[in-house]
C-alpha cells in the first residue's frame, strides 16, 4: 500500500512538474512565436535541455503537448457555444467567434502551433511545424463533427454528412482566420457576420450575374 502511494506521489509531482515546463514553453512561445527554440524554454523553467528533452522527448513532442493543452482549451469553448441556449443562427456566430477570438487573443500561439518558419523552412533540429499542424486540424474536425452528429438529426448518413461538415467548417475558419490574422480587412465581428452568411446558406440565396 505504501508503495501505490509513493507512486502516486511520484506520478503527481512528475505531471505537476510537466505542467511548470509547459508554462515556461508557453510563455516563451507568447514571446517568440513559431521561432520559441527549446533552449530558451529550458532557460525560462530554469533547467538545462537535456532534462527539458527528458520530459517531451524533443521539438515534436514538446509541440503535441502543447497543441493538446490549448486544443482542449479551444473545444471546451467552441462546446459550450454550440450548447448555448440562443437561436440557431447565433450559436453558429458564438462557435465561428470562439475560434476568431482564441487566434487574436493568442497570436503567437496560434503561429507556433500552425505556421511554419516565414522562411519556409524546417527548425531546429528538423523540426516542421506544418507536417504536426494537420493532425491538430484533424482532431478539431472530428470533434466538431461528434458535436453536429449530438446535436442535429442529420437522417440517413448523417454521421457521414457530419464529419463533411466538421472537416470543412473547421478549414473554413483556419483559412479565413489565417488570411483575417494576417491582413486585416475588416473587425471580427464582421468576419463572424459574413462566415455566418456563407454558412447560413446565403451563398444559395444569391442570383449569378
Amino acid at each position: 500500500m505504501e508503495s501505490t502511494d509513493n507512486n502516486g506521489r511520484r506520478h503527481s509531482a512528475t505531471e505537476r512538474r510537466r505542467r511548470e515546463l509547459l508554462e515556461a514553453a508557453e510563455r516563451i512561445v507568447l514571446r517568440d512565436g513559431p521561432d520559441a527554440s527549446m533552449n530558451a524554454i529550458a532557460a525560462e523553467a530554469g533547467i538545462t535541455k537535456p532534462i527539458l528533452y527528458r520530459h517531451f522527448g524533443d521539438k515534436g513532442g514538446l509541440y503535441r503537448a502543447l497543441a493538446v493543452r490549448h486544443t482542449d482549451a479551444l473545444l471546451l469553448n467552441l462546446r459550450t457555444a454550440l450548447d448555448a441556449s440562443v437561436l440557431r443562427r447565433d450559436r453558429v456566430e458564438a462557435t465561428l467567434d470562439a475560434y476568431l477570438l482564441a487566434i487574436e487573443a493568442r497570436p503567437q500561439v496560434y503561429r507556433f502551433l500552425m505556421h511554419p518558419a516565414e522562411e519556409n523552412t524546417p527548425s531546429e533540429s528538423g523540426f516542421d511545424v506544418g507536417r504536426h499542424a494537420a493532425p491538430l486540424l484533424r482532431r478539431l474536425g472530428e470533434e466538431l463533427a461528434t458535436v453536429i452528429i449530438e446535436r442535429l438529426d442529420l437522417g440517413p448518413g448523417g454521421e457521414e454528412r457530419a464529419r463533411v461538415w466538421g472537416h470543412g467548417i473547421v478549414g473554413m475558419m483556419h483559412g479565413a482566420g489565417d488570411w483575417w490574422l494576417r491582413e486585416r480587412p475588416c473587425s471580427r465581428e464582421q468576419l463572424v457576420q459574413h462566415l455566418t452568411d456563407l454558412l447560413w446558406g446565403q451563398l444559395a440565396a444569391l442570383k449569378d450575374r
